[in-house]
């Protein structure tokens, strides 16, 4: 039998992470987090669409605006990591021809 079928939490106990590997849980980054790079946005996005972390807790715990997430959640549907970058390639390239 499988672990899963003692736990009374239907949630998964892991899924797979943006990189391709198991993330769990533990392995987000931590609630008090206010750097949010690239590989940290796609972990909690990653955490919610597999059910490893409902919405509702992952705009508790690091203090999200649910606009915030979909954009992040969006961004990374559409263009996948590089989609979750903060500035895009176009507007660094225009801020250093000025």
């Amino acid at each position: 039998m499988s672990v899963q079928a003692f736990r009374s939490d239907p949630r998964p106990v892991s899924v797979i992470g943006p990189d391709g590997g198991r993330l769990r849980l533990s392995d987000l980054p931590p609630a008090n987090t206010r750097r949010w790079v690239i590989r940290r946005k796609a972990e909690v996005v990653t955490a919610v669409r597999g059910g490893l972390l409902t919405l509702e807790e992952a705009l508790a715990r690091y203090g999200l605006t649910e606009e915030e997430f979909d954009s992040w959640r969006g961004a990374f549907a559409r263009h996948g990591l590089s989609g979750l970058r903060t500035t895009s390639r176009g507007e660094r390239d225009q801020r250093r021809r000025a």
